[in-house]
């Protein structure tokens, strides 16, 4: 009569374990989850202040037409990029081109000391703060899911419902893409 209690008591500790670690997994792809929810957002404020950045820029050099298609176009890329990678590289692309949009306007002392100008840059610099501080929360909650999803006991019953290691937003790897838009004043 003891082993069939013994063996009940296993049953029941190894259901509870698995109901256990079920509910971890579901927590933590939620969490990472919400976390990219936040990074959507702030890119979505991003892609907003970039036309009024571009329109106030274009007031003052007219004829500065390719660097204005660029931006436009590296916006639009982003804006429908669908997995992470391909967010991640239009969002590197789309970084490059503010660079030289900001470059254009440090030839332009009057569009410098535009009102209008100085706050959407400011807005900008904001934004890309955010943006960085969303992407750290979001790749902390995607290392904690994939930890889980990797390491052992934990490896098979992810195995078992088919939970996978999610992906990074990372920057890329190998150029200067890594430094923030540089605001000038």
């Amino acid at each position: 009569m003891s082993i069939i209690y013994t063996v009940l008591g296993l049953i029941v500790a190894f259901s509870l374990f698995l109901i256990y670690k079920y509910n971890s997994f579901v927590s933590l792809k939620n969490r990472a989850s919400e976390a990219w929810a936040d990074i959507d957002v702030q890119l979505k404020r991003r892609y907003d202040l970039i036309p009024n950045l571009v329109n106030t820029v274009k007031g003052y050099a007219t004829h500065e037409s390719t660097a204005f298609e660029k931006v436009s176009e590296a916006r639009s890329r982003a804006m429908q990029a669908g997995t992470k990678a391909e967010k991640g590289e239009a969002e590197n692309a789309l970084t490059g081109t503010l660079k030289s949009l900001f470059a254009i306007s440090e030839a332009y002392p009057e569009l410098k000391a535009n009102t209008n100008f100085l706050q959407l840059q400011s807005e900008l610099s904001d934004t890309e703060n955010k943006i960085q501080a969303a992407r750290r929360f979001y790749n902390g909650n995607v290392r904690d899911f994939n930890t889980g999803v990797q390491m052992f006991p934990g490896n098979l019953i992810a195995g078992m419902f088919k939970f996978t290691a999610l992906e990074f937003f990372e920057l890329e790897k190998d150029s200067t893409e890594k430094n923030p838009v540089e605001v000038k004043f």
